[in-house]
């Protein structure tokens, strides 16, 4: 069996770099992007950090920043990313056998067996897909995933290393061990490095030389696992297929406070949509609906306010209407006038798969044609963006929905936004 090598590459700044991808205009040019509600930063360039712009710091706090410097600032576009995400994945799949997608900007690829020079090919991966997609990208290699991803955040902070760094020499890796704070260890936040730090364990090479017992006994099998993986022993492998969640939620803060019923309703029939949409693609059906409703978190006193309640479904559903039914009977029964409603939410639960349940003879049976109208539905929405075929009570733009002041335009998404030659 080949020694397990595995590579981990990660978009650098992703939403950033996307914002880029259609504006050479802004290269060079200190960005941030903003997360929901324009609320705070959640993605910056090189240059936004030289300024001292922090990750997660709220929008307001660094309005004078941003002027003195002439920041650039966008809205979170989802639908751009999500985009380039998928070209991205598509080019690294057509290059190894097997890939996980990790999250949207970053994925493992199994290099195991590959008879390949591994510098030259994440190299060669590196440009590929600055060349093919347009996004600067890091490759870290390593006989393990942890390493891989250790491997990755030193290519990102040495440019020595040409944005590529393969730890299949021992002696290149201890270095590297010693070199990197525990905090930077796949898996070690910073809570846990700092119980670490109380046990005299401060870089990745003193969790890879403790004792491996030690940390199982004092923390978890995990991280102990962990500790090994530093040693370059694969102990976490490729997951090709995530396992379906348990539960999908779908929660938002609004834009502006909600008074009236009906447009609690309305926020309610949108996310339980997109709750849906995530519980067909893993092909799920849910059982019970849970929402809530609720002030805002600053809001003290009698006026602080949160409602909850949970709906059983008469028979496992993935029908948007079934549950947004459900959904809607859930609010009728705790909707109460008068208070300031900042945020609402709503969680599928008790989720199976077709073919796991027994169907009930006293309960209603299955709308018919459901998969198929839900099919169709879904296909239309992925080909003409999002939202064109939706529930009827959901407005195109509500007055509540997403603040986004500094959108960009959905170069990959909508027609009217393609960029035009002149």
């Amino acid at each position: 069996m080949p020694a397990p090598r595995f590579a981990l590459v990660d978009c650098n700044n992703f939403y950033v770099s996307c914002e880029r991808l259609f504006r050479p205009d802004l290269r060079g040019l200190p960005i941030v992007v903003l997360s929901n509600n324009d609320g705070c930063v959640v993605s910056r360039s090189n240059e936004a950090k030289a300024l001292g712009v922090k990750m997660g710091v709220p929008f307001f706090e660094i309005r004078e920043l941003i002027e003195r410097h002439g920041i650039e600032v966008f809205s979170s576009n989802y639908a751009l990313y999500a985009n380039i995400s998928d070209r991205v994945m598509s080019r690294l799949a057509e290059q190894v056998p097997a890939i996980e997608c990790y999250s949207i900007d970053e994925a493992f690829l199994d290099l195991s067996g590959l008879p390949l020079d591994l510098q030259n090919f994440g190299q060669k991966v590196r440009d590929d897909i600055g060349r093919c997609v347009g996004m600067p990208v890091c490759v870290g290699i390593a006989p393990s995933k942890t390493l891989a991803k250790l491997a990755n955040w030193a290519a990102k902070k040495w440019i020595k290393t040409g944005g590529v760094l393969d730890l299949g020499d021992p002696q290149r890796r201890d270095k590297l061990l010693a070199l990197a704070p525990v905090s930077e260890v796949w898996g070690v936040g910073r809570r846990l490095s700092a119980r670490l730090a109380l046990m005299g364990i401060h870089s990745a090479r003193d969790l890879a030389c403790y004792d491996f017992k030690m940390l199982r006994k004092a923390f978890s099998v995990n991280l102990e696992r962990t500790a090994r993986e530093l040693k370059g022993e694969s102990c976490f492998g490729l997951e090709h297929s995530p396992e379906p969640k348990q539960m999908i939620a779908s929660t938002r803060s609004f834009s502006q406070r909600l008074f009236a019923q009906h447009d609690l309703a309305e926020a309610l029939t949108l996310y339980t949509s997109r709750a849906a949409e995530k519980l067909r693609a893993q092909h799920s059906l849910c059982r019970v609906v849970h929402l809530y409703i609720r002030t805002g978190v600053y809001t003290t006193g009698s006026q602080a306010h949160r409602y909850q309640a949970t709906i059983t479904l008469p028979y496992p559903s993935a029908d948007s209407r079934d549950l947004v039914k459900a959904a809607l009977q859930g609010l009728e029964s705790i909707y109460r006038p008068g208070p300031a409603y900042a945020k609402a939410g709503i969680m599928l639960m008790d989720l199976i798969q077709p073919g796991q349940y027994t169907p009930d003879l006293f309960q209603p049976a299955p709308r018919p044609g459901s998969d198929a109208v839900m099919q169709v539905m879904d296909q239309i929405n992925r080909h003409q963006g999002r939202g064109s075929i939706r529930i009827g009570r959901l407005r195109a733009t509500p007055d509540w929905s997403m603040k986004r002041e500094h959108m960009s335009p959905g170069f990959t998404s909508r027609w009217e936004d393609l960029p035009k030659a002149r």
